[in-house]
């Protein structure tokens, strides 16, 4: 795919990039009622509803989601009823690879010393997720796509992976390093190597990154990442 094509891509999915991951390609690991829907337990707690949502959807979800739990609502603007509870609010940016900018590295030499991880490593992905605090990360999240690290004798020090997939979109997520192996370059060749998958496969990479995180968002500017629009993550407990 050339960089033209990609920088044409519609970007009308990250709109709504929980709702069209849930209704799509990972439609397997989505739990519905009505219009409502939220992932499998242990896979994310990112919730969906539609636009200009009524009693009944809201209803819907609490539904799914069961009394006194976290509705991570994610970037969707919609205000729940007045009796679930606020737990949090993060202002971040939604960033766009630009496909103008190559992430520095050929593909193999993005991937030189980075491993993938799959189910067998979790325990390890969670020890590293505990320390480094990358954002929500649970037994199951491994499962939404490719996660991908970089080891120290044969220890975890970095990961990166994709989270949610909008159509024709993957976003990058969970970008991490262990205190004691910072500065050595790791998040950005994972993240480089990332990006060069998303694109073969003819998709395009996104992210999502707190406001506050400048140094993270600095490292997304260099590898060809460009700014779409400004989010307030929020989530709520429900009635």
């Amino acid at each position: 795919m050339t960089d033209s094509t990609l920088a044409g891509r519609d970007t009308a999915a990250l709109d709504d990039p929980v709702g069209q991951a849930l209704r799509g390609r990972h439609a397997h690991l989505a739990r519905r009622l009505g219009r409502a829907a939220t992932y499998l337990p242990g896979v994310a707690t990112f919730a969906s509803v539609s636009v200009g949502p009524d009693a009944a959807e809201w209803d819907d979800l609490a539904a799914l989601l069961g009394p006194g739990e976290l509705a991570d609502m994610f970037s969707c603007p919609a205000v729940p009823p007045p009796d679930w509870e606020p737990v949090f609010t993060l202002e971040g940016r939604q960033m766009i690879w630009s496909g103008t900018a190559r992430p520095g590295h050929l593909p193999a030499q993005a991937e030189t010393g980075v491993v993938e991880l799959g189910a067998d490593r979790v325990a390890e992905m969670l020890g590293l997720v505990a320390r480094t605090s990358p954002g929500p990360f649970w037994p199951r999240t491994h499962e939404l796509g490719t996660y991908l690290g970089v080891q120290d004798d044969g220890v975890l020090v970095a990961m990166a992976g994709e989270r949610l997939k909008p159509p024709g979109w993957t976003e990058i997520s969970a970008v991490c390093t262990a205190p004691e192996a910072r500065g050595r370059g790791h998040a950005a060749r994972l993240v480089a190597a990332l990006v060069a998958r998303i694109v073969a496969r003819g998709e395009r990479p996104f992210l999502h990154v707190a406001e506050a995180n400048t140094d993270a968002i600095a490292l997304y500017e260099r590898l060809g990442f460009t700014t779409r629009r400004k989010v307030t993550f929020r989530g709520f407990r429900t009635p």
